[in-house]
């Protein structure tokens, strides 16, 4: 798979782990609402994310990651933060993400979600792409 054209993702990519069943569900069900405020998706297994972030397999697979129109990326929970910040239905899970106690309590949520994800697709029987 060729990279996109940066006219599809003005801003950049959210770039999420095929081999996770939930992920492979979730992240694509909102690319709509995401393309229309300049974020496009793609898998982290995708050639030209793997060339682009040249980072070996562990490192690659550990977060959700942002890919940036400049080169830059976010990752983790950060990537939440920024795509909720700019939609504006999802003000409340931005606000919750940023209060002082609160965000700890983001970050932990996203870090135990990240470390079982793969126990979560399966429990919830959707099978990723191995």
């Amino acid at each position: 798979m060729k990279q996109p054209s940066t006219n599809r993702a003005a801003l950049g990519w959210i770039l999420y782990d095929d081999s996770c069943g939930f992920c492979r569900r979730w992240v694509p069900f909102w690319q709509g609402a995401l393309q229309r405020r300049g974020l496009s998706i793609a898998p982290l297994q995708a050639d030209w994310v793997r060339t682009k972030l040249q980072l070996n397999e562990s490192e690659l697979l550990h977060d959700l990651r942002l890919l940036l129109a400049d080169g830059s990326q976010i990752c983790g929970a950060d990537v939440y933060r920024y795509a909720t910040r700019r939609i504006w239905w999802a003000w409340p899970v931005y606000l919750f993400s940023v209060t002082p106690v609160l965000r700890s309590i983001f970050d932990w949520g996203y870090r135990t979600f990240a470390a079982n994800r793969f126990r979560v697709s399966s429990a919830c029987g959707l099978a990723g792409r191995h």
